[in-house]
């Protein structure tokens, strides 16, 4: 008899794992997902990746804006009476009372070697604070955030050139693969859930918008960290001349003049410690991304320019 799963994600992250599970012949009776969000101005209502993909598929799909004190999804749920929850990235949060509802529990995926990057940003605070290393755990959800109980756990390695967005990929197809190798287990009992040290727990808060300005200050190594974790959204940013210009790409150089000092006509600035970045590709406020050759054609910042001077 085939079990029954509810799965609970919203964004791009969580899709490969629901197909997986979807094209391997597991029984998803329902999808539970974020509502559908309007736009900023409004006019379109976009729904979450994991809804687009679960109406491809054909499957049930709820999108209830929260689960306290909500009897209607309490009975739904209960009625369902699911074997298994799945949860990648939902995004909200889930009760006790509901946390009983299925019979091996509410599994989480959590992009992060837990207790370390414990909440929203585990993959974005991995490459800010320069990682060698990351991956993802399978654990059981309790009421406290990312606190409970894990059964398995995989590493990867940062590569300092990826962002956090081909990080995501990486860690989102691994989990893809490694559920097929848990999930069965986890139905016949066969894995152990190892408690979490609390002593070792750290925090992955969620992402302000403010944390993306640059201090040129700081070494080229964490200024880079910065770039790649924020990409694409919010983005590493500075201000020029009361306009804002946010890089998307960059590398490190080694060229040094006064720190914030552009050293070249293709935007190379110096940094902390005898170190610089190279602007590879950026986007100036209003204005579509441009690789660095094409927007210095244009551009107002020169070489000799200081971009701790505005």
């Amino acid at each position: 008899m085939l079990k029954k799963i509810v799965f609970m994600g919203t964004p791009t992250f969580s899709v490969p794992i629901l197909k997986s599970l979807y094209q391997n012949g597991y029984s998803i009776s329902a999808v539970y997902t974020q509502a559908p969000q309007k736009s900023n101005r409004g006019m379109k209502v976009t729904k979450s990746p994991v809804q687009l993909i679960a109406e491809t598929l054909s499957l049930e799909i709820r999108t209830p804006r929260n689960f306290i004190k909500n009897e209607e999804e309490y009975e739904y749920l209960k009625k369902l009476s699911p074997d298994l929850v799945l949860v990648v990235a939902y995004g909200q949060i889930i009760p006790e009372n509901f946390l009983k509802l299925a019979k091996k529990g509410f599994i989480n995926i959590h992009a992060s070697l837990l207790p370390n990057y414990r909440g929203a940003a585990p993959i974005q605070r991995s490459i800010m604070n320069l990682d060698n290393e990351t991956g993802i755990s399978i654990m059981k959800i309790e009421e406290k955030l990312d606190s409970g109980p894990i059964c398995n756990h995989y590493k990867v390695k940062i590569d300092k050139k990826n962002n956090s967005e081909k990080l995501s990929e990486k860690l989102s197809m691994l989990a893809s693969e490694k559920i097929l190798e848990n999930i069965d287990d986890i139905f016949q009992d066969k894995l152990e859930f190892v408690k979490q040290d609390e002593s070792k727990a750290t925090y992955a808060k969620k992402i302000e918008k403010s944390e993306g300005k640059i201090n040129w200050n700081d070494t080229a190594q964490n200024i880079l960290g910065k770039i790649n974790g924020l990409y694409p959204n919010p983005g590493a940013w500075f201000i020029y001349k009361g306009e804002r210009y946010k890089i998307l790409k960059a590398e490190i150089g080694s060229s040094s003049l006064k720190i914030g000092e552009v050293i070249n006509d293709h935007l190379e600035i110096s940094c902390k410690n005898g170190t610089s970045i190279k602007i590879l590709q950026i986007q100036r406020q209003g204005k579509n991304t441009q690789n660095i050759n094409e927007f210095v054609l244009g551009s107002k910042i020169k070489k000799g320019s200081n971009l701790n001077n505005v």
